[in-house]
Parts: structure tokens; sequence; C-alpha cells
């Protein structure tokens, strides 16, 4: 039994059962959804498996259609949107931190991590592509979040490609395009496809054709999915186009997740209008909502390739091939489905989710930090940090406190410029003052954060540790129920 029980905790650890190291594992939990213009509903804890004993590392989520009428899309620049804010607000108080974000009119890509993981999380950037109205409108298009993650180079492509049955060539352009057009300021990775992983997601708007509305509904209702799968134009595209054929999806074995009811787990039973007032069909039920991924091939390149003719270019891919080997790096699809408990919306979540296995290429943060000494708000507070390994500094790094449980960067009670609050300076330690009157008289729980301004990410963050209620604000009679009263007063 103990034996079993070590065993086992070494499997959890990233060792094998020789003690040779296969690596470290991750859960990456993916949802997309084209939400149709509507508002979020009140609970999503099936849609992100929030009662699974399996707890996910990394949330990415990716919508589609978010309402952006003029005067909401105004105020959501300044504000987060009802969509952010719902996941933001249930997964805080879970551990997890909204690392990044981005926004196309109707597109939205959000990407989340467990706290433990957010220092180890650099070189973010995020990209947009316009592919609606020849590439002038972003109701239809892709946007992009990549990141290192331990090291290895990431992305995350979120798309709403052209609709309708007859453009299934005309979507594979638009992916094509975007493809072509996201570059990033990366020189191992300039492009979306240059990434040791890649995902790619969204409302794909590829459909079933040739079969008649009666067999596609036979089909749904006794499971047989199976006999839609040749017909499916995501599937019959990869046949003719060698760049699809990169990338993997696991089986469809969900019901298609287009078009429903409203409120409804019915397909769309009623006649929209065309031109002139003539009724149209009824959409075919079709596998909208995809997840594939892509891990980067392996091996060496094909005869007439530009490596053959550019020396430069062979040394880059041989270091690049030596690096993969030294640190590996294995994806599994866990699982597939859709989510029909859902009914905002005429299209059904998907929700897929993995697991990673790598090995790190860096396991210790680059900032150390740690509050000195008690901490309240009637005197004040000093900082200590120490780099721990080179990085690009600046005079507009920052070191923010924030409550535990907070939502994102942006989130903090206060901050303090690393350069301008300076106290004391060596070779190891640095220490910077946090004013008593930013620090929140009632105390609670914090923690420290670096940013730094030239990486755009946390590098450190602090263990947990309280912050005293201020004795000078009880003794003058500023008891907490007043300050609330203050705060929320405030705050409206």
């Amino acid at each position: 039994m103990e034996e079993n029980e070590d065993q086992s905790e070494k499997q959890k650890s990233g060792v094998s059962a020789e003690g040779r190291c296969v690596g470290d594992t991750f859960r990456l939990h993916m949802v997309t959804w084209n939400v149709a213009t509507a508002d979020p509903p009140d609970d999503i804890s099936s849609l992100l498996h929030l009662n699974s004993p399996k707890s996910p590392d990394l949330y990415v989520i990716g919508l589609q259609e978010v309402y952006s009428g003029p005067l909401r899309f105004m105020s959501d620049i300044v504000f987060d949107d009802p969509w952010s804010h719902l996941f933001m607000s249930t997964l805080a108080p879970r551990g997890y931190l909204k690392v990044t974000s981005i926004r196309m009119q109707g597109l939205l890509l959000l990407f989340f991590s467990k706290l433990d993981h957010v220092p180890y999380i650099r070189d973010i950037q995020a990209k947009y592509t316009r592919t609606g109205i020849f590439g002038y409108w972003g109701n239809k298009g892709g946007v992009s979040i990549r990141l290192s993650f331990y090291g290895h180079k990431l992305c995350f492509l979120n798309c709403h490609l052209a609709a309708h049955m007859k453009y299934a060539t005309e979507r594979v352009d638009e992916f094509e395009s975007i493809l072509d057009t996201q570059t990033f300021d990366c020189k191992k990775a300039p492009k979306v496809l240059d990434h040791r992983l890649v995902f790619w997601f969204g409302d794909l708007n590829f459909r079933i054709q040739d079969h008649g509305m009666h067999f596609l509904r036979t089909c749904i209702n006794n499971h047989t999915y199976h006999l839609l799968w040749s017909k499916d134009q995501l599937t019959m595209m990869k046949k003719k186009e060698p760049m699809l054929q990169e990338f993997e999806e696991g089986p469809l074995d969900f019901q298609p997740t287009y078009k429903f009811d409203l409120n409804s787990d019915a397909y769309d039973s009623r006649p929209y209008r065309t031109w002139f007032a003539f009724n149209g069909k009824k959409r075919k039920p079709a596998w909208t909502d995809r997840v594939l991924w892509r891990l980067r091939p392996k091996g060496p390149p094909s005869e007439g390739s530009d490596e053959n003719e550019d020396p430069g270019l062979a040394e880059k891919n041989a270091k690049q091939q030596e690096e993969d080997e030294a640190y590996p790096l294995k994806v599994r699809q866990d699982s597939y489905i859709s989510n029909m408990e859902y009914g905002i919306s005429d299209h059904k979540p998907v929700i897929s989710t993995f697991t990673m296995e790598l090995r790190k290429m860096y396991e210790t943060p680059l900032v150390s930090l740690h509050a000195d000494g008690d901490w309240s708000a009637d005197i004040d507070a000093v900082v200590v940090y120490s780099p721990l390994q080179p990085f690009p500094s600046s005079t507009w790094d920052w070191i923010g406190l924030y409550k535990v449980g907070f939502t994102s960067v942006s989130d903090y009670i206060t901050y303090t410029w690393v350069k301008d609050d300076e106290v004391s300076f060596n070779e190891e330690l640095i220490q910077v003052y946090v004013s008593k009157e930013e620090i929140p008289v009632l105390g609670g729980e914090c923690v420290l954060c670096y940013y730094s301004s030239t990486l755009q990410c946390i590098i450190g963050i602090s263990e947990p540790f309280k912050v005293h209620e201020s004795k000078v604000a009880i003794e003058e009679g500023l008891v907490p129920e007043n300050i609330n009263g203050l705060d929320k007063a405030t705050a409206t």
C-alpha cells in the first residue's frame, strides 16, 4: 500500500516509477461560446467545472458576439464588461488571477492562472485581426494571446469566421490571413505557428453539407454522430489543406452546437425572414464551435524549403530542435464536450480540457519580495525585494499591494514605484516604503506583487501577510461599520 502511494506521489510530481524525470503536468480548461449578444447567466459553475475534484491550473475562455453596442462598448473600455466581470468574480475567490485579456468588438479572449504560476508566465502579448467587411470591420476575425509558460511558448487564437454553408473556402482563407497578419515582438516566435503549442478555437462556422435535415436530426437523436463526420466541412477541408492537417482535434462525440431556439434544447424551428418577406429555410445543425491544437512539428525541413537556402535559418531551427529535445512538451486532450445547460444563445458552449506535460525551463521567479515588519495604517511600511535573476528592470516598475483573492493586475489597493520610493539598497536587498495613508485602515490578508513594465507581467509575488487594523482609527471612533459605510458611499 505504501509503495503504491509512493508511486502515485512520484507521478504527481512528474517522476516515473523508475525515478526518471518525465516533467510536470498542468491542467488546462478551455471554453468557446458564441453568446449571441446575451447578458451572462447567473451561474457558470458547470461551464467551468467548479465542482470537479481536479482543479485546472489554467483557464482560457474565448467568447464570440459579446454585445458591443456603442454605449455598452464605450463603458466596457473604461470598466470590465459583464462577461469578464463574471468570470473574474467567480474565479478570483478560488485562487485564479486574470493574467491578460483582449477584446475586438464582439470577440473576447480571457486567460486565467492559479496564482502560483503567475511569476512564470512571461512575454505576454495580445493581437487582433479584423476580417469582416474587407478587413475593416471587427465583427469577424481573430484575437490571440501569446506567452511563455515556464519558458514554453504558447499561443491561443480565438476566431469568429465567415458564416453560411457556401463559404467554407472563405473561412480557410480568413484563417490563413489571420495567421499571416498577426506578428509578435518575439525573435523565436514572431508568428502564431512559430509557437511550440497553438490552440485554435472559436465559432469557426464550418457546417455539415450534403445531408438533409431529416438525416441530420435522425443521427443526432440516435447519437450516431460519426455518420456525419465525413461531411463536416472542417474535416473535408483538412484533407485538402496541408496547413490544417497540422492541427489535431478530438472526436466530435457531442451533438452539434448550432443552431438552437433560445432557452431550449430544440434545434432551429422558426423559419427566418429573407428579402421581400419570403420565408427562408431553417438552419441545419452544425459543429460550428470547435477547439483544435497544434504541437510544432519535429524533424528536418522538406526539400525546397527556405532553410535549404538560408544557413542562418538552418542554425536557428537546429537550436530550436535541440531546445525541444532538452525541454519536452506533450499535450493530451482529456475531454471534448458541449454543455446543453445554457439556453441564452443559439449556440451551446464547447468545453475542452487538456493535460500538458512539460519540463520547466526555469523554476525561480525573477524577484523575491516580502513585507518587512508589522503593517498597519498607523505607520509607513517597508517592502524588501531582491532580484533573483537578471531582468530588464525599469524606473516604471512598481510593487502593488493586493487583497488576497484579487482579480487582476489592476485590482490593487495601492502601489509604489520601485525607484522613487527606494530607501536603501545593497547588492542583495532593496527596500522601498509605502505611505501609511495608502494602507487600508481595516487591514486584512494581503500580498505584494512586483510588476515589470518592460515584460508587462508580474514577476514576483510575496507570501500572504496580515495588515493590522489601525489602532488610531479605532480610538478616534472610526469603527469598521462606519468605514464600510464610507467605502460603499464612495464606490456608489
